[in-house]
């Protein structure tokens, strides 16, 4: 490949993956060698307030790292969105990996940010701006940015399959985690729905890494 090439078809998307995926599980590790888990939102109060108070250095661990991940999603969208285009795809699917990137690593990005807030001593003092902070960390991290997710997901594989230029057992799996990743949005109607979140944000993670990586740079 040239270097005209290169700067054509950006950096490559399985680097963006791995890189986001890397980062998310190492600030999830970091985090819990520092203060243990992160509470659930559905958990008690007291033991919310408590973590966040008694563990600022994991929170801003967490932060970091998320907020960290967040970047090259956004990358990784852009980029692959312009390669399904190169590769000629017409179908809305590469505007969809777009949308569906972009708005899901702003909405990582601001979960990152609010728990950075989290961290702040006069803030975890405070027991009813704790719980609505963290809500929000949960509702933008969580919630949001895994439907998203599934958007960008959705956006290379339906296309990936229709045009032939991913393994069909690839697109599909890619179209089964886009349906748990959409599926996860009732979570905001029923707590239980939420093991949903976990189950779509790290296989589909995985999924893009995978996809990225076979993902052709030109079409045959």
């Amino acid at each position: 490949m040239t270097i005209t090439e290169a700067r054509r078809n950006g950096p490559p998307p399985v680097l963006l993956a791995g890189i986001s995926l890397g980062l998310l599980v190492a600030g999830l590790a970091i985090s819990a060698a520092l203060g243990g888990t992160i509470p659930s939102p559905f958990g008690d109060a007291t033991a919310i307030t408590s973590y966040f108070a008694q563990h600022p250095a994991a929170v801003q661990a967490s932060a970091l790292f998320t907020f960290g991940s967040a970047v090259p999603l956004a990358l990784l969208a852009a980029t692959v969105s312009t390669r399904l285009r190169t590769l000629g795809g017409t179908a809305p699917g590469a505007t969809i990996a777009l949308v569906g990137g972009v708005v899901s690593a702003a909405m990582l990005s601001i979960s990152a940010l609010l728990g950075w807030v989290l961290s702040r001593p006069e803030v975890s003092a405070d027991p009813p701006l704790v719980r609505a902070l963290h809500d929000l960390t949960f509702l933008t991290g969580g919630v949001a940015h895994v439907v998203f997710l599934g958007l960008l997901v959705a956006g290379v594989a339906v296309p990936g399959l229709l045009a032939g230029v991913l393994p069909r057992w690839l697109a599909i799996t890619g179209i089964a985690i886009a349906a748990v990743a959409e599926l996860a949005t009732l979570s905001l109607l029923w707590d239980g729905v939420s093991i949903l979140l976990p189950i779509a944000r790290f296989p589909g993670l995985i999924w893009l890494v995978v996809a990225g990586y076979l993902l052709p740079r030109r079409a045959v």
